[in-house]
């Protein structure tokens, strides 16, 4: 049986961050709040100095309790977004992520092929048992993908966020090892 490549998809590879990524995340950054709003919320603007320094920092790092940072690039190389990984616990099993997509990128399939590369690494490498995804409930995209990709809606923890003038609340999606390869999530 042939080892699957983890960081390659149909459409995407997923890479490390390289230094001349930086013009990119900033004016991405710079250009569209939706995103920062999406995923935290919405950043002061940061120097193009700055953000080398971050790329710089980030092409460095290896990865450091199953935390990492990828850069989600399609088969034309273009940087298309990133995704994360975060809250890793490897004594429960359970772990979360955070995927961001470029405007002119969104709406085809980049998110859900990232996430299920690292969702089948975490799972059949690194024997997580659980993902677990906070998405605001403002945010009908991250909504939809995660009910296409049979996540199950685990919880609401009411007006948890504040921003754009009104608070909104935070929505709990989880899956499964079994149900990720019940599903066949993993397989293409």
């Amino acid at each position: 049986m042939q080892s699957p490549n983890y960081w390659q998809g149909e459409r995407i590879r997923l890479r490390a961050v390289e230094p001349e990524d930086a013009s990119i995340f900033h004016a991405w950054n710079r250009d569209d709040p939706a995103m920062s709003r999406n995923l935290d919320w919405v950043w002061p603007p940061t120097s193009i100095a700055q953000q080398r320094q971050w790329a710089q920092a980030e092409s460095m790092k290896r990865m450091e309790n199953d935390q990492l940072f990828l850069v989600i690039e399609n088969q034309d190389g273009d940087l298309v977004g990133s995704i994360n990984t975060h809250h890793c616990d490897r004594r429960v099993g359970n772990f979360s992520y955070g995927v961001a997509i470029r405007p002119e990128f969104r709406g085809q399939g980049y998110a859900s092929e990232a996430i299920r590369c690292v969702m089948a690494y975490f799972f059949r490498e690194l024997r997580y048992q659980k993902v677990t995804v906070d998405v605001y409930s403002f945010n009908d995209a991250s909504i939809h993908l995660h009910q296409k990709l049979g996540f199950t809606q685990e919880g609401r923890l009411r007006r948890t966020l504040f921003t754009n003038g009104a608070h909104y609340d935070l929505l709990i999606f989880g899956m499964t090892v079994e149900e990720f390869e019940e599903k066949g999530i993993g397989d293409w």
